[in-house]
């Protein structure tokens, strides 16, 4: 199930507020969790075992490490903690990764380990990681144990924010989990966040990712340079409508039930560095791994080499989090060189050059990042960003390039403006013109619902990229 479904919108959805506002308080947190694990269960059932496993397992884990810690059985808390750690990157590890490290063992072997295919359980990077923040900041001490076996599934498993994240950390939503409240007013924030990512998701992803796929259907062999940018550009354009409308309707489902989340994506693509983009996109990812990671390595309060070091094995795990593959982990080299490259190296020089070609710098360099995320292949990877060079392309433009222009020009300057804050500022300022204003803006999200439902209804195409993360 995903958010972007007639049954989502339509069914789930309205059983579960209705569910949850008309139950007590003490209950609320009993209907998310049962609703969460509903909505887990309804792709592969068989993985609601996992779910609960993890909940349960990181739950005495957690009332583990903190009784050592009160007996100060310093020894026993370090065994405890390093044993739940253990077993959340083993699940992990075993669904994510095994079948990759197996296929590489094999080419070197004289022999075939027999390893069967495995379904990915959805939302296991997502829900792994914040598993492991309750894990680390229990035994740091920066949180206190959760004693309540509900509270603490009803955070594990939240379906607002499951299979894609925000990456809720426990420390930013310990309060919450005991008191919030869902007012109106909030519940109304919720709603046009839902409505906004889903037309980001509906209306701009799937269209441009229908010309993403076309053009990988041609392979990298038989397209023309611009072909080639054309593609890259949808893809450019469909991963952060996709993953940044998800978001945003995970943080819409979350003011609903009266929780906060953190906001994933800053407008990244107005970004004049490698460096400015990490910091505007996927934010709950690039906060954990600094939080968890790279600080408890020394982060840069180190020697010069050992930053380095730090930086580049922070960027390693963070292009093998998304996927089992050679050319995932050459994507996270290649950020954490391009990073690096403007820490040690351009800092003065990016500080010195007009901002219309650090913007340009900043987009090629990105666009060309997202070869190595979308391609089957480290190999096909190579070839493709050759084709956008030239190299491998059958010319520099073709009338398949002349004909995808014309037929989305007019898509890419509309995701082109919804792209960038001015315009939703631009939108916001309806609110302050007084009922006029609010009206048009409530009509607006109105008219949003009925295009994105009516797509919906009638759509045979809605993928969701980060399903395989």
């Amino acid at each position: 199930m995903i958010f972007s479904s007639v049954f989502f919108i339509f069914v789930f959805l309205p059983v579960v507020l209705l569910a949850y506002f008309l139950v007590p308080k003490k209950f609320k947190n009993v209907v998310i969790l049962i609703a969460s694990l509903i909505f887990y269960a309804w792709g592969e059932p068989i993985y609601i075992v996992l779910m609960v496993f993890s909940i349960l397992f990181n739950y005495l884990s957690g009332l583990e490490i903190d009784d050592c810690k009160e007996r100060g059985d310093v020894l026993k808390g370090k065994i405890a903690f390093w044993m739940a750690v253990g077993v959340n990157l083993g699940i992990l590890g075993f669904f994510k990764y095994a079948g990759f490290v197996v296929e590489n063992l094999n080419r070197i072997l004289p022999f075939d380990i027999s390893m069967p295919a495995l379904a990915l359980p959805i939302g296991i990077s997502f829900y792994t990681f914040q598993t492991l923040s309750y894990i680390i900041d229990v035994y740091k001490g920066n949180v206190k144990v959760q004693k309540n076996v509900i509270n603490f599934g009803t955070y594990i498993s939240m379906f607002p924010q499951l299979i894609a994240g925000p990456i809720v950390r426990y420390a930013d939503v310990e309060g919450q989990l005991v008191e919030r409240k869902a007012t109106l007013t909030k519940f109304g924030e919720g709603t046009a966040w839902f409505l906004r990512g889903l037309a980001k998701k509906v209306l701009l992803a799937n269209n441009i990712g229908m010309l993403f796929d076309a053009v990988q259907a041609m392979g990298a062999g038989n397209i023309s340079m611009l072909t080639a940018w054309l593609g890259c550009a949808a893809y450019t354009f469909q991963i952060y409508f996709d993953f940044s409308g998800y978001s945003d309707m995970a943080i819409g489902l979350g003011k609903m039930f009266g929780f906060t989340f953190m906001k994933n994506f800053d407008y990244p693509y107005t970004s004049s560095s490698i460096t400015e983009f990490w910091r505007r996109w996927h934010i709950s990812l690039g906060t954990w791994f600094r939080e968890y990671v790279y600080i408890p390595l020394g982060g840069n309060r180190v020697s010069i080499k050992r930053n380095i070091l730090n930086i580049c094995i922070v960027w390693m795990l963070t292009g093998l989090w998304h996927g089992a593959a050679w050319n995932f982990i050459f994507w996270g080299v290649y950020y954490g060189a391009l990073l690096l490259l403007e820490k040690f190296v351009l800092k003065d020089v990016l500080a010195k050059t007009p901002g219309t070609v650090k913007h340009i710098y900043t987009m090629i360099l990105v666009m060309i990042g997202w070869v190595f995320f979308f391609s089957p292949t480290l190999g096909s990877a190579f070839q493709y960003v050759g084709a956008m060079f030239g190299i491998g392309a059958t010319g520099i433009i073709d009338r398949t390039a002349v004909y995808y222009l014309s037929n989305y020009f007019i898509l890419f300057l509309l995701m082109i403006l919804c792209s960038v804050p001015y315009t939703y500022k631009r939108f916001r300022r309806l609110a302050v013109r007084g009922n006029v204003g609010r009206v048009v803006m409530l009509a607006v999200y109105v008219v949003l619902f009925i295009l994105s439902t009516a797509y919906l209804v009638n759509a045979t195409y809605n993928p969701f990229l980060y399903f395989r993360f």
